[in-house]
């Protein structure tokens, strides 16, 4: 389980969040929302401990991540897998390589341990003959799927996605949406999806936290969001192009 207490986050004088306080079960789906700059995605890094708050903690199975050493640091941060925003896949090697290079760096598996275990990441997010492509020859939709097979290559607890759909057409979003559901029961892990688009949160989410006025406007399930009239989130979902109805 993953609790976050209390968070404040700023930079400067500019305030981003204050006091932002929820909990994540284990195996579940949380998608975050809000509008452009609310401070999301500084959200999400304060998870693994890439940004620390200026007050606040953010606790896994006990143990505040911003109280650890660079040794036990390093260990949890294996424990999650990210899916950047624009997949973030290294140029100069292939899509075999990209999605290898955690297992070459933070495990000691043979050549033949790592292709077996690529080939397995590569099929399950429907790339298989994609292993020798250059990176250059994907498809946008394709270096998400590619930064996906990276994610769970260390087979993770955690899996953070940025932005999973953003700037792909609606079928190769349904696509996205399909194999982060997929992934979760699979692996029985717990997803944090930071999204814009409400035809996903429906589509993936079990809960959903909900950024707004520097704060943590809402928090509660898709059930509850149906039904919330909690004017913010009311007047967010419905400027969505999907409705969102009881």
């Amino acid at each position: 389980m993953i609790e976050i207490n209390n968070l404040t986050k700023s930079f400067g004088k500019n305030l981003i969040w204050k006091d932002v306080s929820f909990q994540i079960e284990d195996g579940e789906t949380l998608a975050v929302i809000g509008k452009s700059g609310c401070g999301k995605s500084v959200l999400l890094k304060h998870l693994n401990a890439l940004l620390y708050p200026d007050s606040g903690e953010v606790v896994i199975d006990g143990q505040c991540v911003f109280d650890l050493n660079y040794s036990e640091l390093r260990l949890m941060r294996q424990r999650f897998g990210i899916l950047f925003q624009g997949g973030a896949l290294f140029d100069s090697i292939n899509t075999f390589e990209n999605i290898a290079f955690p297992l070459r760096y933070f495990t000691n598996k043979t050549e033949g341990e790592i292709k077996k275990d690529v080939e397995e990441a590569l099929e399950m997010v429907n790339l298989k003959e994609a292993g020798s492509k250059a990176t250059s020859e994907l498809s946008g939709g394709m270096r998400k799927r590619v930064g996906l097979a990276r994610a769970i290559i260390l087979k993770p607890d955690y899996l953070l996605y940025d932005e999973p759909t953003s700037g792909l057409d609606p079928q190769t979003s349904e696509e996205i949406n399909e194999l982060i559901v997929n992934m979760a029961d699979s692996f029985d892990l717990t997803s944090i999806v930071i999204t814009h688009d409400m035809h996903s949160v429906l589509s993936i989410a079990e809960k959903v936290a909900f950024l707004d006025s520097q704060k943590l406007s809402w928090f509660g399930s898709i059930d509850e969001m149906k039904k919330s009239e909690h004017p913010p989130l009311v007047e967010f979902t419905t400027a969505s192009e999907y409705k969102i109805k009881a």
